[in-house]
This record gives C-alpha cells, structure tokens and sequence, in this order.
C-alpha cells in the first residue's frame, strides 16, 4: 500500500515471476523499505535498471602516472585497489603500513584469512562488515565478475564470519570514516582516508590515508614513512 503496487504484481517481484519493473516502481520500493543511496544503486542494478559492467573489462594495470603520484608522497599511504578489493598497487609506505600480513593482496583476504587480520585492524567487527559491504556492492554491477566469483568461493570455504556477513546482503560504499590501526612496529593509529575512482581505469579506486596533523598517529605515520625509507636503502 505505501509503495503503491496491487499485492498480485509485488507477489510477482518476491517470487521473481517479475524481473523488470520500472525505475518508478524501484523508486518507490527504494522510499517505502528506506534504502539509503548505496542500497538504491544496488537494487536497481540487480533488475538491469543501470546498465552492468563486464567482468572482463576492469584494468589491473595501473598507470605509470599514477603509481609515480603515489610514489612522490613518503608519508601519505596510498594504494590501488579493484573491484573486488584486489591490490594492484601500493607506494612504500602502505606496503610498510600492512607489512604485518603475510600476503597483503586482498584486503578481503586479509580481514578474514590472514591471522594478522584481527590484530592489525582496532575495531575488527566494522572492518569485517564494511569490506563485506563494498563487495556486495560491486557484486551487484558485475555478477559474472569470475574473480569476484572465485573471491567468495574462497571466503566461504574459509571463513564462517564472511558466509554469516555475506548472507546478510547488506550494500554500502566506500566511506569517509576514520579507522584504527595496530602495527606491531609503531603501535596504533587513527587514519581518515579517501576513495577516488580512476577515470582512466574503470573499476579501480585510489585509498588514500592520512592522519590529522599534530596527532600521535601523525607522528606514528611519520615514524612508519622513516622505517619504510630506511628498508628501501636496504634493498
């Protein structure tokens, strides 16, 4: 009644007898269960109302332009990641930031296979949820993704907390929020960090963190971009 459709057309939709209804009849399922922006997207591109992108047409290469970007900011960890969370590149101090894990590839992996994952990240539980989240999203566009496909399989088989989250379909972007971290080498640090999409590279986000200034963490961040300089004169 709120959404303004018969009972017999919205049993339609639940049993999936309906798979294209209108952007108006979203727009209005959208408003009557309070979907939020990322949730609304989401929905419309399960029924084809925006158009999917191919699986096969996200870039893994990054740019020599952008990885000489990162590469100029010694304090600033940056990384590039896909779709599906895959880390295509990172500058020298967010290698030295997630030095921690064994194989920092994916932040997926990281969170819920790699026993790093629980100490490293402050408040595990929303770093479990948030990563989850963003992943539903992309599945969302690119369903036949086959790297997205063999992610969750994977995360299904190891980790009972990614099927429990995974099942729960909850859709969100990337945000803004601050997140904690725990190196074993400067201790914890409270970083901000922005998501920019790559234009020459659909499908890859630019991270980019950083801490406020003045702050311990910016001091901890400090002593981290030193620890990584000295390990690059190393090499």
């Amino acid at each position: 009644m709120v959404a303004s459709l018969s009972v017999d057309y919205y049993t339609r939709l639940e049993q999936g007898r309906e798979l294209r209804p209108s952007p108006p009849i979203l727009d209005a399922l959208a408003r009557t269960f309070g979907l939020d922006a990322d949730e609304r997207d989401h929905l419309f591109a399960l029924t084809g109302a925006l158009p999917q992108r191919s699986g096969n047409a996200a870039r893994e290469d990054v740019s020599p332009e952008l990885l000489r970007l990162m590469d100029s900011w010694p304090e600033t960890p940056a990384m590039v990641l896909s779709r599906t969370m895959d880390v295509l590149a990172r500058n020298a101090i967010a290698q030295a930031l997630q030095s921690d894990f064994d194989e920092p590839d994916n932040l997926l992996r990281m969170v819920f296979l790699e026993p790093a994952g629980r100490r490293f990240y402050v408040d595990w539980n929303r770093a479990a949820q948030s990563t989850v989240a963003n992943l539903r999203a992309a599945a969302g566009t690119t369903p036949d993704d086959p790297r997205l496909l063999e992610l969750v399989a994977e995360l299904e088989a190891g980790s009972s907390d990614f099927r429990e989250l995974w099942h729960r379909q909850r859709v969100r972007g990337k945000t803004q929020d601050a997140k904690g971290f725990r190196h074993s080498a400067v201790g914890e640090l409270t970083l901000t960090y922005l998501a920019f999409d790559v234009r020459t590279a659909p499908g890859q986000e630019l991270i980019v963190y950083q801490a406020e200034r003045g702050s311990a963490s910016a001091d901890a961040l400090a002593l981290l971009g030193s620890l990584a300089a000295t390990s690059s004169e190393l090499a």
